[in-house]
């Protein structure tokens, strides 16, 4: 039986520059452990649907990779941000209700009070992790570099942040991403056995 939502044995906040594959490999590892067992939780989908409620527009199109998204993504940035600034755990706190699934995987952690938050709500089961890709395989995939977006908070705030537990590099390079993916999710599988998690809550 799994865990109680306010119980996960494992949290993996995941963050990374605009077209890093954040969402690839947060995908992927939900395909591998399986729905029943990981959930994939996205900290723009409630901004963008608080966003569409107060602003008239459409909150599907808000959530693909469309030009319809990138035209309100500034405005959409700023107004995250004041939201933030009045409640930092605004935006956590709704993607954490109800979640049966003992491992969550946060695609789109951006700012240290987004760290701050889950650390202090979830403490030693809370890791990160941080996708790493290069400009050149960054714009292979179509990313432009967009002032007022990539030189903002939402894409800057953790580029200094100390050390992160694990580091994904996604250069397009398959087979080592495989294998990085690969040991992420034995490392994943370890902490879901009885003894691992005696051993995780003892903080090994």
């Amino acid at each position: 039986m799994a865990p109680k939502a306010e119980s996960p044995r494992l949290v993996l906040l995941f963050s990374g520059k605009r077209k890093s594959g954040k969402d690839f490999v947060t995908d992927e590892l939900r395909s591998r452990l399986g729905t029943d067992v990981c959930a994939v939780l996205r900290l723009s989908g409630p901004l963008k649907e608080q966003y569409a409620q107060e602003h008239g527009l459409d909150f599907q199109r808000l959530l693909d990779a469309s030009s319809y998204k990138e035209a309100f993504r500034q405005d959409m940035i700023r107004w995250g941000e004041e939201k933030r600034k009045a409640d930092p755990g605004f935006f956590c706190r709704k993607i954490v209700e109800g979640v049966p699934q003992p491992v969550w995987l946060v695609s789109d952690v951006r700012r240290v009070s987004d760290i701050q938050w889950f650390q202090s709500s979830f403490g030693d089961v809370t890791q990160l992790v941080r996708v790493v890709a290069s400009e050149e395989s960054r714009q292979q995939r179509g990313w432009v570099f967009t002032a007022g977006v990539d030189d903002a908070e939402s894409e800057c705030g953790l580029d200094h942040y100390g050390t992160f537990d694990w580091v994904i590099e996604n250069h397009g390079e398959e087979q080592k991403l495989e294998q990085q993916l690969g040991k992420l999710v034995d490392f994943i599988h370890s902490k879901l056995q009885p003894s691992g998690c005696e051993d995780w809550a003892e903080g090994s």
